[in-house]
């Protein structure tokens, strides 16, 4: 077919060619029945590109792309062809492996370790909502027990229930119900780039994600002297782990959920009850491999109290409900004994863990908290596709000579790479 203009002499595939330029390899797979299938290298490319013009649907993505022939043969379709629509889009973030793109994502990390653009001595902890597109996260639908976390919804039977916390007004929290996922990362807080990614359904606790995710950084052989995280990761688990296996510092705070009780207190050998009176002493108990001593209500327990009272004497309800108070004492060593929760070193460390919500900040900006698409799988790739642009914009800045730009994912582009 002939043309007035050839689409590599469009000045914008240059520029797009340049960035993909340093986007590892995606391997192609085979299908022996059904149309002919669109390269998969070519069609990451695009939803990359969707990422990085902001559009929020694949439909734009397919409009874009017909309507744009450079950016097309950059993508590395025909130019002359018509480009994939949108359902071809949908069927890759759908049934693409996710380690295929989680390899792409691997290795894009291991460059920028390799070139030195991330460190790696401070990490931080954290997760961002995911929104499913379903009918109960739509406030204007009608849907009878929007947020009975039993009834799965039929929009998308993976995504469940969860929470998110904002402050309209300071000191007010405001508790707003949503169905969908979570996106868990680790990131360098000196470059401000994802070391790792995962997204799971709202079910998963963060504190047993922190973990699996802590020994996939551990496998990068980064020099990790700190890591950080809000009060949600106030975890012994995670504690001991940090400062165990990864001989590094972990600066979390703790957690005002748990927090000992006031109300018992400890004199000499004998622990008094929110009534004032000495606890019975029951005996050693071992639970996760912590040993206590346990003590519970004299009035249920000690004969030398029986009879003298009829209800407990502070009112408290567990008299009632459970046979009194029931008070561990710790016998075990904890991790927290270990760290100096107010020295200038962890208050330091800890301000570094607002660079966690610029790097989730950088993501949103390139639509990661607006899936296309529904389901895990699919989800899960939609994310993994925006920690790869990210990472790939920091890669490509780099290499063209404007390490100070790494972070600049949306402007990037248009600015400087020409």
């Amino acid at each position: 077919m002939k043309s007035l203009f050839l689409p590599e002499e469009i000045p914008p595939r240059v520029r797009f060619e340049k960035l993909f330029s340093h986007l590892p390899a995606l391997t192609q797979q085979t299908n022996a029945r059904g149309r002919p299938p669109f390269a998969r290298e070519a069609l990451l490319r695009a939803l990359i590109y969707q990422r990085l013009r902001g559009l929020l649907a694949l439909t734009d993505l397919a409009f874009e792309l017909e309507n744009n022939p450079a950016v097309q043969a950059a993508c590395g379709f025909s130019a002359f062809q018509k480009p994939p629509s949108r359902e071809r889009f949908s069927r890759f973030l759908r049934a693409t492996p996710h380690n295929d793109l989680e390899n792409i994502r691997k290795n894009l990390v291991r460059t920028l370790i390799a070139e030195k653009v991330i460190i790696g001595e401070v990490v931080a902890l954290d997760s961002c909502t995911i929104e499913a597109n379903v009918r109960q996260n739509n406030l204007k639908t009608s849907v009878k027990d929007r947020f009975d976390k039993t009834k799965f919804p039929r929009g998308d039977p993976d995504a469940r229930l969860g929470v998110k916390i904002h402050f309209p007004q300071p000191f007010q929290p405001k508790v707003v119900f949503y169905w969908g996922y979570r996106n868990h990362i680790v990131i360098d807080t000196a470059a401000e780039l994802p070391l790792y990614e995962v997204t799971h359904p709202n079910d998963r606790d963060e504190k047993k994600v922190a973990v699996p995710m802590l020994r996939e950084i551990a496998a990068l052989a980064l020099p990790v002297s700190a890591v950080t995280g809000d009060a949600n990761y106030d975890c012994e688990d995670i504690l001991s782990y940090i400062a165990l296996e990864m001989k590094a510092h972990p600066v979390i705070p703790l957690n005002p959920r748990g927090r000992k009780d006031d109300s018992f207190r400890l004199q000499k050998d004998a622990v008094l009850c929110p009534a004032d009176l000495p606890m019975h002493r029951k005996g050693r108990m071992t639970s996760k491999g912590r040993v206590y001593l346990q003590y519970t209500c004299p009035l249920h327990w000690d004969k030398a109290y029986r009879g003298k009272y009829l209800l407990c004497p502070a009112g408290h309800p567990k008299f009632v409900n459970q046979k009194g108070c029931n008070y561990l004492l710790r016998l075990s060593p904890s991790i927290r004994d270990t760290i100096d929760y107010g020295s200038q070193h962890f208050k330091t460390v800890y301000n570094q863990r607002s660079s966690v919500e610029r790097g989730f900040s950088r993501l949103l900006a390139i639509a990661m908290q607006n899936p296309t698409v529904v389901g895990l799988a699919a989800t899960r790739n939609h994310c993994t596709i925006a920690h790869i642009t990210m990472l790939l914009v920091a890669l490509a800045a780099h290499r063209e000579g404007f390490p100070d730009k790494i972070r600049y994912v949306k402007s990037f582009l248009p600015r400087y790479l020409v």
